[in-house]
């Protein structure tokens, strides 16, 4: 992977960017480091679907939002970062009464891209409930 751009942030750093940037966001970040990401999303009644388990949308929105966070963890507070790729499997039903956790790890960190991957639970379970991969557009550096 590339240097980073800036000193990394913390994970307070980055729960404030996401309660200002993103206040209909419902992820905390819990963790974020060089090695990994972990945000967890609080699942409410209006994200579930029939048969009572969460949405789809919802596993998407969590993987997204952990590779936003492990990005920025790693090149600082780049609010014009923005997906341009991203591709998900659903494995298994995840639980509806437990919180939804994304793990992302980045795979290549470059100047213009960065790419990394989510496993996605329900809180509390071994098995992953989604597996996804992403690709982020980081804008050019303003010198």
């Amino acid at each position: 992977m590339t240097e980073k751009r800036n000193t990394p942030v913390t994970k307070e750093m980055l729960n404030h960017f996401m309660e200002t940037q993103f206040p209909q966001s419902r992820c905390v970040v819990e963790k974020v480091d060089a090695e990994e990401a972990v945000i967890r999303h609080k699942i409410g009644f209006s994200e579930l679907r029939p048969g009572g388990t969460v949405a789809g949308p919802v596993m998407m929105l969590v993987a997204d939002a952990a590779l936003y966070v492990a990005i920025l963890g790693r090149i600082g507070l780049v609010p014009l970062a923005v997906t341009t790729n991203l591709n998900i499997n659903f494995l298994r039903k995840p639980s509806a009464e437990r919180d939804i956790i994304g793990k992302c790890r980045l795979i290549k960190l470059g100047k213009v891209l960065a790419i990394g991957e989510v496993w996605v639970y329900s809180e509390g379970d071994e098995e992953p409930v989604a597996h996804a991969t992403g690709t982020y557009s980081i804008p050019p550096q303003k010198n």
